[in-house]
């Protein structure tokens, strides 16, 4: 018959490879997800500044119709009078 110490010996040191299978394995994924995070982050930020800048230039588009749309009325006025 086999040694007891000897079968448990051999069962913890299987059940410590499988470990360090698994966490090496967690590991990878681990930094695969930490990869994804960071892209989406930035995806984030990019979408983020864009949004502004095109808030800033629809501001700005505003401004100029409203802009136009007086010098329409005072030319309207001018010409309803001649």
């Amino acid at each position: 018959m086999a040694d007891p110490a000897l079968i448990a010996e051999g069962a913890i040191n299987t059940s410590a490879d499988i470990a360090t299978e698994l966490a090496i394995k967690l590991g990878s994924i681990g930094k695969w997800l930490q990869a994804i995070g960071i892209i989406v982050v930035l995806w984030m930020v990019i979408q983020i500044i864009n949004w502004i800048l095109s808030r800033k230039k629809i501001k700005r588009l505003d401004h100029i119709e409203e802009r136009m749309e007086k010098i329409e009325k005072k030319l309207d006025k001018v010409l309803k009078k001649h």
